[in-house]
């Protein structure tokens, strides 16, 4: 399946990512290359949009890692939003719902993160 990869730069510390589409093996490499540009600035805040993603397998989880750790490196935030239940449960059952900030919606928290 394709995958459909949408950024908007709010300013420069502040950019939306919005991913549609299946994250797995075959297009974790584009989400990835996505994501590269901005784990190398410092101070920024990275907002990614999952609404529309149907579909997460261990490839995708393992881009979300390496974006966090590579961010976090560099005093930068991660966040992930619109997560379906499913995908939610993916987050949850891994730990990663413990370390990387998850909203429901833009403002809403998802779990126990603070």
């Amino acid at each position: 399946m394709n995958i459909s990869i949408e950024i908007k730069e709010r300013d420069t510390d502040h950019i939306d990512i919005f991913v549609a589409g299946e994250i797995d093996a075959y297009t974790a490499p584009k989400v990835k290359e996505a994501l590269e540009v901005y784990q190398v600035k410092e101070g920024i805040v990275l907002r990614i949009d999952l609404t529309e993603v149907s579909y997460m397998d261990s490839t995708g989880l393992g881009v979300f890692v390496g974006a966090f750790k590579s961010l976090r490196q560099r005093q930068s935030e991660l966040i992930l939003f619109g997560l379906s239940d499913r995908l939610f449960r993916l987050f949850e059952i891994t730990g990663l719902s413990d370390i990387i900030e998850i909203k429901n919606v833009e403002g809403e928290m998802n779990g126990n993160n603070a």
